[in-house]
């Protein structure tokens, strides 16, 4: 399961602890552990839909961990945590609605299963997904929780992003092998599917620094469904 109950934190280091260790000549390298990227005391959070051993009052005040190895949450007074896997974080973003500022993220339960079954991923129309929020006691403490998830997702990529790079190739290779489209723009061009396809791809994951994002459909301020607003910052 990509988001689960426990009971304790595992062993982590500090990058200062992680540095001197690299630094040095271990015994082992299976004696380095994971990097703790972020630590935020005072914080709660909640799952949508509820995860069973789980409980509001377990998610109502806490501490979360951003580690290399994965996401944590543990309560202040029930001794029982979260653990997230970041593959399974499919989407994270700051928002701060009228409900409150907050961490939103959305999780995937079905991440890795079919891997671990040995069984060949489906793209399907509808996957099982849960909201998860963040809500530090500070606002300001939104910015560093969100570069540390984006950090450690960066390294635990999705491994069905093999098949988006089979696709970017698909759409500069004109089904002979060896010879390459020049797509220049013209009027009297046309992208192929493949490479409408492959062109919204890359627009929903490039994410546009503050103010240069160019306007939707040529209407100045107007973002595409679905993308961040002003008052949002998001990764995927």
């Amino acid at each position: 399961m990509p988001c689960t109950t426990i009971t304790s934190i595992p062993a982590f280091a500090t990058l200062e602890e992680h540095r001197a260790l690299t630094g040095s000549t271990p015994a082992s390298f299976s004696e380095i552990q994971p990097v703790l990227r972020h630590k935020e005391d005072n914080v709660s959070v909640t799952l949508d839909p509820p995860l069973d051993g789980f409980s509001a009052e377990d998610g109502a005040r806490g501490t979360l961990y951003v580690i290399e190895s994965a996401l944590y949450f543990m309560s202040f007074t029930s001794g029982r945590g979260l653990q997230i896997d970041y593959p399974a974080i499919t989407l994270h973003a700051i928002s701060r609605a009228e409900s409150g500022p907050c961490v939103y993220c959305q999780i995937d339960d079905t991440a890795g299963q079919a891997a671990a079954n040995g069984v060949a991923e489906e793209t399907q129309e509808y996957t099982d997904m849960r909201e998860l929020t963040i809500i530090p006691q500070q606002a300001e403490s939104l910015e560093p929780i969100f570069e540390a998830l984006s950090l450690c997702a960066s390294l635990h990529p999705d491994p069905n992003d093999d098949d988006d790079d089979a696709m970017l190739d698909d759409a500069l290779i004109d089904g002979q092998a060896g010879e390459f489209e020049t797509f220049t723009g013209g009027e009297d061009e046309e992208l192929s599917e493949v490479g409408r396809a492959a062109l919204a791809h890359l627009e929903s994951i490039i994410v546009y620094p503050e103010g240069q994002k160019p306007a939707a459909n040529g209407a100045d301020g107007v973002s595409p469904e679905g993308s961040p607003g002003p008052e949002e910052k998001a990764s995927a």
